[in-house]
């Protein structure tokens, strides 16, 4: 299991040691119990424990070690925070001091180990939170939260204290939250509003401001875990504790760092299963936003391309500003599943509707042709002279008056729609005033999306802040684009719940009989020759050219026969990655003349260029593919990754490539090659017939095998060119290259 401190790689984590070495029971998970032995062949977890988190967040009694009431001190102003946040929910709150008899009136406890009861939640006020560990184990003290700031954000000295607070807090039993972290857990959330709510988890505590401040709109918030630099309790945690709360509709995240790849994508896996949407915001999309993200908390940002992909993999939806966040949050907690996918554009402007339908179709929502039965009925009250296709151009008048209701009533009734977009660009009351209570109450009344896009930059109108945001069933937003990317997020969610497969539970427990022969092969440190990386793959069954290896020029011409002409031959050693570029690499030979010329070339130029050969490989010459590109690699967070893409000798130059996270099965395959920018090439183009794609499938999901059995091995496996041949003709790996870990 692979987790980081600032950067430095662990080799186990809690999670990990509880999962496979049975620390403690496990929980069921999804109706069956997680075993102790419940790993992938790789050695890694198939399960995540489910934390009880409840009396971190409702505490029935706290300590605030460093309590204070005295003017000026910073322990005063929170002190003083949680002794109202107490009162509000109902906690027993005991302050904690050497020297004071009491802090804001209550008594006061010199030690821990003097508080009147045992308490569920420390929060520690203390410079050192260390050696403070050790006494709220000894009193069984369930959580502790840490402010301090000073480790794993400021450098080597900070990550290795912050290591040693997480040892001792391994050691204590308790479960802390922090370090460098703050009081959001403990804001005053309202509890007059309705529906589903959003939980929020921020790695920066000020950058869930905004989510928070929805609750002003009158979006229900249920928790906010500011997780900080995670020494202990993480974000993976937190998406499986809210996961399984009731009150949950949707999770908001800001991530810097994700500080276990397994473990956040378990906890990932645990929402998809539950259809529990996570909205995140991900940083670290640039070389600026990853080097400002391991200074901030300390952790890896991870490859961003494997991020992105591993987010996608389990149905994350990553945003990228936190006004995308809010938006796309409130749209998943406040609406229920589609009827159907099809979405209208209504306005009162051809220009809007045309405006905002091109926007929306760009993004890749359907917009649907309404029926000609449709398009008759909306013409009672539409003039005819306007298009009602979709987008449904009013006109503008008969929202004045009763025509108004008929036609939003007669476009939701339509079965082909889920969604209805109505932008206003303006506010023109008394007009939009009726407009936008004509939406609400047709809200009320259907299970259908209402989305309504308010243009106005002033925001103080009644048909807004009045009409619009006090309903919980319209979702009212203030951009286009916004709406446009919130709907589109609606809508692949829940495609992607109701297909939803686990990976983890297909994973491949046991060694395949392929893996002891591969071992045999593998050179620690060193870069294999192709002759030896072929080895590999024809152990796990992937199909390569007849070959041989040879050392004479003789043996050469011997071979090319037995091998059938047409040819390639290539100089084979452990040091060469680009043969072509080299000119190690003969094509076409049809005469064992020719073999005998091209064997004395490629050994001339290897000695030139000083490049040690164990001999050259004579190979049948395979034609009419599509050239892919197939690959392992291993990525610190998430361990080994697979990539497929165009191969050839451009592949460096196409970098058309899609990746995954292992585990996974046939359809995220199937996906990865429609991610592909080149992938009308398998289907087939110019007259060329279309390409094997079961073969090509097959393959990646040989190398995953490969990947998952030998992936803490293997530094880096390429096979390119795979070539893909016509359909039910398979796929042949002409050239591989592998460097062992």
């Amino acid at each position: 299991m692979l987790g980081s401190t600032h950067g430095t790689l662990t080799t186990d984590s809690r999670r990990a040691r509880v999962v496979a070495c049975g620390e403690q029971p496990a929980p069921a998970v999804h109706g069956r119990p997680a075993e102790p032995d419940d790993l992938d062949v790789s050695g890694r977890p198939l399960y995540c424990e489910v934390p009880d988190l409840d009396r971190l967040f409702r505490p029935e009694s706290l300590a605030v070690i460093g309590a204070s009431d005295a003017e000026g001190r910073p322990n005063t102003g929170i002190t003083r925070r949680l002794v109202d946040w107490a009162g509000r929910v109902g906690a027993r709150l005991h302050p904690v001091h050497p020297s004071r008899p009491s802090v804001f009136g209550l008594p006061c406890s010199p030690t821990v180990a003097d508080l009147p009861e045992q308490v569920d939640l420390a929060v520690l006020l203390v410079a050192d939170p260390l050696p403070v560990i050790e006494e709220l184990a000894q009193a069984k003290v369930k959580f502790a939260v840490v402010f301090a700031s000073g480790f794993a954000e400021t450098g080597d000295e900070g990550a290795a204290a912050q290591a040693r607070l997480t040892a001792a807090v391994e050691r204590s039993g308790l479960r802390l939250l922090g370090p460098n972290t703050n009081l959001n857990a403990f804001e005053r959330f309202r509890d007059d509003l309705d529906g589903p709510a959003i939980a929020l988890i921020t790695q920066s505590g000020h950058q869930g401001r905004p989510v928070f401040a929805l609750q002003e709109l009158g979006v229900r918030l249920s928790h906010w875990a500011p997780t900080g630099n995670e020494a202990d309790l993480e974000t993976a945690d937190f998406l499986s504790y809210f996961a399984e709360r009731p009150e949950v509709g949707v999770i908001a995240a800001y991530v810097e760092g994700i500080k276990d790849g397994r473990a956040f994508l378990l906890a990932a896996d645990r929402c998809a299963r539950r259809k529990v949407p996570v909205v995140a915001v991900k940083v670290g999309r640039t070389e600026a936003g990853a080097r400002t993200a391991a200074s901030h908390t300390g952790k890896l940002t991870g490859a961003d391309a494997v991020v992105d992909a591993a987010l996608r993999q389990y149905g994350v939806i990553r945003v990228d500003g936190l006004d995308e966040l809010q938006d796309t949050a409130t749209l998943l907690a406040r609406a229920r599943p589609p009827r159907a996918d099809g979405v209208v554009v209504y306005s009162i402007s051809g220009g809007t509707g045309a405006h905002v339908a091109d926007l929306a179709a760009g993004a890749g929502l359907r917009l649907p042709v309404l029926s000609e039965a449709k398009q008759a009925e909306l013409h009672q009250w539409i003039p005819e002279y306007l298009s009602v296709a979709n987008p449904v151009d009013n006109g503008g008048h008969p929202v004045g008056d009763e025509r108004g209701p008929r036609i939003i009533r007669a476009i939701l009734d339509d079965p082909s729609v889920g969604v209805l977009i109505c932008p206003v660009t303006g506010p023109f009351p008394p007009l939009s005033d009726r407009l936008a209570q004509d939406l609400v109450d047709a809200a009320e009344r259907t299970d259908k999306l209402v989305c309504v896009v308010w243009g106005s930059p002033v925001g103080t109108e009644r048909a807004y802040r009045e009409v619009l945001l006090g309903s919980s069933r319209v979702v009212t937003f203030r951009t286009v684009a916004n709406c446009v990317s919130a709907v589109r997020a609606y809508l692949d969610h829940h495609r992607f719940v109701d297909g939803y497969r686990s990976p983890f539970d297909e994973a491949p427990r046991t060694p395949s009989p392929s893996s002891r022969k591969a071992r045999a092969l593998l050179r620690p440190g060193q870069q294999l020759s192709e002759h030896a990386a072929k080895q590999l793959l024809r152990a796990y069954g992937i199909r390569v050219p007849r070959e041989q290896l040879v050392t004479s020029a003789a043996a050469a011409v011997r071979a090319a026969g037995l091998v059938g002409y047409p040819v390639v031959m290539k100089a084979s050693g452990a040091r060469i990655a680009h043969k072509t570029e080299l000119g190690l690499v003969k094509i076409g030979l049809t005469s064992a003349s020719q073999v005998r010329d091209a064997y004395r070339e490629l050994t001339d130029i290897a000695r030139y260029e000083d490049i040690a050969l164990d001999g050259v490989l004579v190979c049948q010459m395979v034609e009419r593919g599509v050239e892919m590109v197939v690959g392992a690699s291993h990525d610190p967070l998430f361990g080994p990754t697979v990539t497929v893409g165009l191969g050839g000798v451009l592949v460096e130059v196409l970098r058309d490539t899609a990746v995954r996270v292992p585990p996974f099965g046939e359809e995220h395959v199937r996906g990865m090659c429609a991610e592909l920018r080149g992938r009308a090439l398998l289907d087939g183009v110019r007259g060329r017939p279309p390409a094997d794609l079961d073969a090509l499938v097959e393959v990646v999901l040989r190398v995953q095998r490969m990947a998952l059995e030998l992936g803490d091995e293997l530094a880096e496996l390429d096979v390119n060119p795979l070539m893909v041949l016509p359909r039910g003709q398979g796929a042949v790996a002409l050239d591989a290259l592998v460097v062992c870990r």
